[in-house]
């Protein structure tokens, strides 16, 4: 039998204030959103004049990338590459960067899913939540 860590309401809310607190300090308007390891939403943060749509796709995002266990840049490209047979996989929906695991001892615990802003700008905030998440448990 092995054990893994779980994200806590505590680290939901460490990576949320990060996301959010470094994407305002970029004049960034995005949502923000956590699940657990099997695509579960746990918490997520629409930032005041962040469109309706970007709540449901930051956790599309999450969800997808706590699933397959990976960054959803990977996905996104191995589609745009020509494999867009991928997309008919069942219960994915997040298909484009901005969703990152959250990797804890080696073990996919969650996954932080960001829109409002370029790709890869939804993709550096929710790194930033991951690292304080991290750099908090150190």
């Amino acid at each position: 039998m092995k054990t893994k860590s779980v994200l806590e309401l505590r680290e939901v809310q460490t990576v949320l204030k990060a996301s959010q607190e470094f994407a305002t300090n970029q004049g960034w308007v995005v949502t923000i959103a956590v699940t657990d390891d099997g695509g579960h939403l746990l918490g997520l943060f629409r930032m005041d004049g962040a469109a309706p749509i970007t709540a449901q796709i930051a956790e599309a995002k999450a969800k997808t990338a706590a699933l397959a266990r990976k960054e959803t840049k990977l996905i996104e490209d191995m589609i745009n590459n020509g494999r867009t047979a991928f997309v008919t996989v069942p219960g994915v929906e997040g298909l484009l960067e901005g969703g990152v695991p959250i990797v804890v001892h080696d073990y996919v615990i969650g996954a932080v899913g960001v829109s409002g802003v370029k790709a890869e700008q939804d993709a550096e905030i929710a790194r930033v939540g991951i690292a304080a998440l991290l750099t908090s448990k150190s």
